[in-house]
């Protein structure tokens, strides 16, 4: 993980410079931002394996949670262990481990920090999200908390996740506009877009870990979402923040499309 912690902004530009529509609409969060941390907690051998793109070894596994599809917000969506700055946390590490630790019993003993990475905004939340980048040294046992909260806690392979066959991109249309367009992955019965998919595929780019795929299969959101029998459900407020939706809404009076 050289190549991250060397220049740990270049994980916030790819996800800033991919382009599209999120990016350009990432400035009109404004000022009312919260903040809010996720661990991405990676576990596996420390020593780099010669034959996979960066070294990947073959044991290396990234932690992730799929949030319940009774959430009001988000439902059903893979992430990443994290959520909002609580008073009193040591920000963003001690939000990231703590969050962790209640959603999926982690204990942060066998936790080593590697980095915390430069926020960046997630316009759809309104957070502005520091991943905090951790080796785990000691894995234990994880399990769903709370199921109100949570409906499954997985340690994925990191190799199958970036495979080829298991990576594509996922769109969604409102108004005839392409609203979001962004990296996903289809893995061991989960489907990874939006915010984590995009911090996932943003890293391994930066690692050098990307195995060369199929940019062009492009899959319409609510199909890949059918595809994987998830109870995600996704309308306008999962792709659009309401400043979002009013330039789309804008766009429509005057007859524009993108």
């Amino acid at each position: 993980m050289r190549r991250l912690t060397a220049d740990v902004t270049a994980v916030t530009d790819s996800v800033m410079n991919r382009g599209g529509d999120r990016t350009r609409w990432a400035s009109m969060l404004g000022r009312n931002r919260r903040d809010a941390a996720v661990l991405v907690l990676l576990s596996g051998s420390w020593d780099g394996a010669a034959d996979h793109p960066g070294g990947v070894p073959a044991d290396a596994e990234v932690l992730l949670t799929e949030r319940a599809p009774t959430l009001r917000q988000h439902s059903g969506q893979v992430a990443f262990p994290g959520g909002a700055v609580d008073p009193g946390d040591d920000f963003p590490v001690g939000t990231a481990l703590r969050e962790a630790q209640e959603e999926t019993g982690l204990v942060a003993d066998g936790v080593d920090i590697i980095a915390n990475l430069p926020s960046f905004p997630v316009p759809v939340s309104g957070f502005d999200v520091t991943p905090v980048l951790a080796h785990w040294s000691r894995p234990g046992d994880v399990r769903v908390i709370d199921t109100g909260e949570t409906a499954r806690v997985a340690r994925v392979n990191l190799r199958e996740l970036l495979s080829p066959a298991s990576r594509f991109q996922v769109e969604r249309k409102v108004l005839g506009a392409r609203a979001y367009r962004g990296p996903a992955f289809m893995v061991d019965g989960l489907l990874v877009w939006g915010f984590t998919g995009g911090l996932i595929a943003a890293i391994s780019e930066v690692a050098g870990w990307d195995v060369p795929w199929d940019h062009d299969d492009v899959r319409p959101l609510d199909e890949a979402i059918e595809a994987a029998g998830s109870a995600q459900t996704v309308g306008e407020a999962s792709v659009l923040s309401d400043p979002m939706r009013q330039e789309l809404l804008d766009d429509e009076r005057r007859g524009g499309r993108r």
